[in-house]
């Protein structure tokens, strides 16, 4: 273990932060690329959908190649070619292209975040675990926020090629600065690769993304979907009779007989699931109803990645001194109430009014988030550390997707209930109908446009709410979860031995 690890870690920072960048930025250049490529808004949509499914793909593979070629290598070479392929997205000409660039690039992003998060349990010394990960966390808490910031800039000022280009010095930089100053760890290459595990979670976490991908569209009670599910579902029971036999499993399920670990897991989807949501949804609202500008939209919603910035290394050094439980605890209370708090949103409400309601969640989130996943991993053995690692990534992306999926359905019903509800008030004949409708019927085929105009952004914001709603409840209703998470600080350690 190497007692100057403040250097290395912000190297892996970097790669880390590149890594889930590119998850938020790339949403606000969809509808320009919609128009250069002559897209349809369903066909489109697989620029981001691509990404995601080979993201859950690549993820169970990475604590593998991370004993098989050392991390410092594994982390060099995914680092390389995350810049390479995000140079060939940067030069697609039409849609299939991209999103066959959109594929290789994932390959390399799914492997950065495991390999960062091992790299980290392994040289650093377990009383500055907490202010390490604080740091980490930057790369994952932060990067969302800005990603939509960054991307509205560069698409409305610029050219949405460059939300692309830009990681290639990053990249580029980092692989320099890697060679130069992060440890070496030694590779243990007899460990044979376990194919059939592979076969199995990669199908299983690819049919259940799509099906959450594509849900909305197909229906959520359609054949393709309900199948891709019950094929999910049968997969991962396989994989889990597979790697409870195989000699050298995959994944290593010993991670789930420790329930500080798990419940970390649990916690962690739950808190995920609203960030995404907050990241999705207010984005959304601004340039959809209140008709604000990406660049503007990304503005507002920067505040609310500063504060995690400032606030998530704070939480760090707190979880080094009193541990994870009252932290996580007081941190998913905050984030609750202010979530609960944007489920006041309405048309007319002020950018400031969201900005601050923002705030309050991200506060709450920067101070349990951290704490959430180092408590977790620390109540690991050393020996598994990677496995975990691998695991933690992999609940992260699949949460994420499959918990805002459920959010959308959520929402998608709530629209169709509350159009409902409201066009039956809506009378434009008879004996009680509202003068001011007859008025605009006066007016010509077009004159109910502004007030059907105005019934849609009511409802949608109404839905928006709603779904905010839910989310604060469940934040909240897990907090007691929290309580079972470790009370003191990390007494775990590094690994095996690194050389400098």
């Amino acid at each position: 273990m190497t007692t100057r690890w403040g250097l290395p870690l912000l190297v892996v920072i970097v790669g880390m932060f590149m890594s889930v960048l590119d998850t938020s930025i790339v949403n606000v250049a969809i509808p320009t690329m919609q128009g250069q490529f002559s897209a349809s808004p369903d066909n489109i949509q697989w620029i981001a959908t691509a990404y995601t499914l080979c993201l859950g793909v690549v993820v169970p593979t990475s604590a593998w190649l991370g004993e098989r070629l050392g991390l410092r290598r594994t982390y060099l070479l995914a680092l390389v070619l995350f810049s390479v392929f995000s140079a060939l997205c940067g030069t697609a000409t039409d849609l299939n292209t991209m999103i066959v660039y959109r594929v290789l690039q994932a390959i390399p992003g799914g492997v950065i975040p495991v390999t960062c998060l091992t790299i980290l349990y392994r040289m650093v010394p377990p009383s500055k675990l907490g202010a390490a990960m604080g740091l980490y966390g930057l790369g994952i808490v932060f990067a969302p926020g800005v990603g939509p910031t960054l991307g509205g800039y560069l698409v409305e000022y610029v050219d949405w090629r460059l939300i692309f280009y830009i990681n290639v010095p990053i990249g580029i930089l980092g692989a320099i600065a890697a060679m130069i100053v992060l440890p070496k760890f030694p590779a243990t290459p007899g460990r044979p690769f376990d194919v059939p595990g592979f076969v199995c979670i990669a199908a299983a976490c690819f049919a259940l993304l799509l099906a959450v991908s594509e849900g909305q569209q197909w229906g959520w009670t359609s054949y393709p979907v309900l199948m891709l599910v019950a094929g999910g579902f049968n997969l991962l029971a396989l994989f889990v009779v597979i790697e409870l036999q195989v000699k050298h499993p995959l994944l290593t399920l010993r991670t789930f007989r420790y329930w500080p670990y798990v419940n970390s897991l649990l916690l962690m989807a739950i808190v995920y699931t609203g960030l995404f949501a907050s990241l999705y949804y207010v984005p959304l609202f601004l340039q959809n109803v209140q008709g604000i500008t990406p660049w503007n939209t990304g503005l507002t919603v920067m505040p609310q990645a500063l504060v995690m910035a400032v606030l998530t290394p704070f939480a760090g050094r707190l979880f080094d001194k009193f541990g994870a439980r009252y932290l996580v605890m007081a941190g998913m209370t905050i984030d609750g109430i202010g979530t609960l708090m944007m489920a006041q949103i309405n048309t007319e409400m002020s950018r400031t009014a969201i900005l601050l309601r923002l705030m309050v969640s991200a506060a709450g989130l920067a101070l349990c988030f951290m704490p959430i996943m180092t408590g977790g991993m620390s109540s690991l053995p050393p020996q598994i550390t990677s496995a975990g690692s691998a695991m933690t990534t992999l609940v992260q992306r699949v949460t994420a997707a499959i918990g805002l999926a459920a959010v959308t359905a959520f929402t998608s019903i709530q629209q169709a209930q509350l159009f409902a509800d409201r066009s039956s008030l809506l009378q434009g004949s008879g004996p009680g109908v509202d003068p001011r409708i007859t008025q605009l019927q006066g007016q010509g085929p077009g004159g109910l446009i502004p007030l059907f105009q105005e019934l849609t952004g009511k409802v949608t914001t109404q839905s928006y709410s709603n779904a905010f709603l839910l989310v604060g409840i469940c934040v909240l209703a897990a907090v007691p979860l929290a309580y079972f998470l470790p009370k003191k600080r990390p007494a775990g350690g590094s690994s095996g031995p690194v050389e400098m």
